[in-house]
């Protein structure tokens, strides 16, 4: 069995969604809940061995969001750097049995325990371990993205804005497309506009 944990990225500013320099969209109210909380209990009910979550803006107002839930924590100092910093910290963080992390995003409420867990399966039932496991609806990629410990050494050498997608146009990679038949695999928030016109998507 191939270990496989889960990493929430919760650093960013968020600077579309506005508010002031202590502000998170990710503890913005969603249906009587912080929006983060639903990709952390999405990732704490699925096979995942660990979650962890990656802090850096409005950073305790993230934790108080999900202070009771059972998540390693890692605080990104340079998370005004870019995606990069928070992905590189988080991956640091992971024991060496880990084979694989489910790089989530805070600000997708609809991706399920389910879809993380397709993930998962899709990764332990390759015959050969692959680099990475993408989520595919209608032919198009989403998130959250799966990837491989082969790919843990590129993780280190990312820098800037780029994220876990950023990997997997290398020549060589290993990448299984996993077919997912769920719109929340494509849904983030990044305005306050779509915050308020949210509703749970018809796949």
């Amino acid at each position: 069995m191939r270990e496989v944990a889960a990493i929430l990225l919760a650093a960013g500013r968020a600077t579309r969604f506005g508010g002031g320099p202590q502000e998170t969209k990710l503890a913005a109210d969603l249906n009587g809940k912080p929006l983060i909380r639903y990709a952390a209990e999405a990732a704490l009910a699925s096979r995942a061995v660990r979650v962890g979550l990656v802090t850096g803006h409005a950073a305790e107002k993230v934790l108080s969001s999900v202070a009771d839930l059972d998540l390693f924590v890692v605080h990104n100092p340079a998370y005004a750097e870019g995606l990069s910093g928070s992905l590189k910290a988080g991956v640091a963080a992971l024991p060496e049995s880990v084979r694989g992390v489910v790089i989530l995003l805070a600000d997708m409420p609809f991706v399920t325990a389910g879809v993380i867990d397709r993930l998962i399966a899709c990764f332990e039932a390759a015959p050969i371990e692959p680099d990475a496991v993408v989520p595919l609806k209608d032919g198009r990629q989403g998130n959250p993205v799966l990837i491989g410990r082969n790919l843990f050494p590129e993780v280190a050498k990312l820098e800037g804005d780029r994220g876990a997608k950023a990997l997997l146009a290398g020549q060589g990679r290993l990448i299984l497309d996993c077919p997912i038949d769920d719109a929340g695999i494509e849904i983030d928030v990044d305005t306050r506009e779509i915050l308020a016109g949210l509703k749970r998507p018809v796949s």
